[in-house]
């Protein structure tokens, strides 16, 4: 009562062990993942073998490795069987840990004789090392994600691409971390009489007219420096005591400056439209934010795992129209509404209770914004107008006022009012960040005021105002 498991390596014939060609000679019952394999002609059998070929044209694969499973644990319970599997047991094959878990429950001993996997002669072509930080992951699973779990700064294996529509989606998923241009190997065959390295750009992958059942593909490196934990470690470096003097005596408090200024940078790049600088912004940024982190890591606060967790999580945990069963048909104001309520309940549950929908924004966020955030919280529990006419008929109200005080203090007051009902009636016409406006708007008068002074014939204060908006309006005119 036993299930052992043979691994007949690649595909040509030598390449089996003596072990597990023993094994093939003394069983009784051989079954064969696929006899689609170039040495099944040749293995030394008592009798005809049972291939579960038949089983994979259903097109439901997980159903077939299922009733695969129950066939094999049932045959072994009453007694010795061997599975042949192309290549090795443990490299690759799906049905090893459903057995695993199956012979378990059934209390069948399992066996496994390994074999030469595809790896050994598909690295040998590709002139790699296993041990050089090599990654490998199945294609089935890569192409189910949205953004690949690589480390570009090592090379990677994509086991099992083994038609061109699944080609199509590994190279989706790839193109979210690698570039277009980047060069791929198809290695098809590997181990076999017909083993062939095709070279590709990325963007190409799915091009490949060879595309097969014995088709793997091997990433190599992207350029030097292209991965997180790469700057995590040239980061805990600067930290470390043959590190930099500077980086070494800062702590969260010297750096709050540069976060803040690093954050404004970021948001000049952004609305300049430079996508260049907001890549070198957002690394800056992104330094701060790893700074920070390592000296946390140093004192034992936490960990940049801990950081990344506990935004994943939060990120899962409300969106439950994506990762759940809540349906919102499309609508983004319902994913507000059950943001905002899985918030709330998150509140709730926090040691630290807030008292108010309004508490929680960060003390030095600019005024602009929490005006627009405190109108915003409001509305989505029913306090706001009903239509933008009410919010107009508040921004003639509060002008009356204005006109109608005398006192400067109070005017001033009054022109606050109107400010906080201005916000309001942005948020109206769906302009979600009134401080990215009025920067705008800041970067236009200085473009218009900079061509006076490019273009006025004599010093601006020797000029009459009518002189000055004539050019005010030739900049207009330009476009500025």
């Amino acid at each position: 009562m036993t299930l052992t498991i043979v691994g007949l390596g690649p595909g040509r014939i030598e390449d089996i062990t003596r072990r597990a060609w023993q094994a093939l000679e003394q069983a009784h019952t051989v079954y064969l993942a696929t006899a689609h394999h170039a040495s099944v002609p040749h293995l030394p059998l008592r009798g005809p073998a049972i291939a579960f070929d038949e089983r994979y044209t259903t097109g439901d694969l997980a159903a077939a490795f299922d009733g695969i499973t129950a066939t094999l644990v049932q045959a072994a319970a009453a007694g010795e069987v061997v599975l042949a599997v192309p290549g090795s047991p443990v490299v690759g094959e799906p049905l090893l840990p459903r057995l695993r878990a199956a012979c378990a429950a059934a209390g069948v001993p399992l066996v496994l004789i390994h074999g030469l996997s595809f790896l050994e002669p598909l690295l040998e072509a590709a002139g790699l090392d296993a041990l050089d930080g090599l990654q490998i992951v199945e294609g089935t699973r890569l192409a189910a994600l949205h953004h690949p779990p690589l480390n570009p700064d090592y090379p990677a294996v994509v086991a099992g691409v083994y038609e061109a529509a699944l080609a199509r989606q590994v190279q989706r998923v790839l193109l979210n971390q690698y570039p277009p241009e980047h060069e791929i190997v198809l290695a098809h065959g590997a181990g076999t009489t017909r083993a062939r390295l095709e070279r590709r750009p990325l963007r190409d992958l799915a091009q490949s007219p060879d595309i097969g059942q014995f088709t793997a593909l091997v990433i190599p490196p992207a350029a030097p420096y292209s991965s997180f934990e790469a700057f995590q470690e040239i980061i805990a470096h600067l930290r470390a005591p043959a590190g930099c003097p500077w980086d070494r005596e800062q702590t969260h408090q010297s750096l709050r400056k540069y976060l803040l200024e690093e954050t404004y940078e970021a948001l000049e790049a952004l609305d300049q439209g430079d996508a260049p600088a907001l890549a070198g912004e957002l690394g800056d940024l992104l330094l701060q934010i790893v700074l920070h982190t390592q000296i946390a890591t140093e004192k034992g606060d936490f960990q940049m795992r801990d950081v990344l967790r506990h935004v994943s999580t939060k990120m899962i945990r409300r969106h439950p129209h994506v990762w759940g069963e809540v349906d919102v048909a499309g609508d983004a104001r319902q994913v507000l509404a059950n943001w905002d309520k899985i918030k709330q309940a998150e509140n709730a549950a926090a040691p630290n209770k807030r008292a108010s929908l309004l508490d929680g924004l960060p003390a030095g966020l600019p005024a602009l914004l929490v005006a627009y955030q405190y109108t915003d919280r409001a509305a989505r529990v029913g306090f706001d107008w009903p239509t933008v006419a009410g919010v107009e008929d508040k921004v003639r109200e509060e002008l009356a006022e204005i006109e109608q005080e005398d006192d400067p203090a109070r005017k001033a007051g009054e022109i606050g009012d109107l400010i906080f009902v201005l916000v309001n009636w942005l948020r109206w016409l769906n302009v979600a960040d009134p401080e990215s406006l009025l920067r705008e708007i800041n970067a236009k008068f200085y473009r218009r005021f900079r061509y006076i002074e490019d273009h006025a014939p004599q010093p601006l204060n020797t000029l009459p105002l009518a002189a000055l908006d004539a050019l005010w309006d030739e900049a207009k005119r330009q476009g500025l």
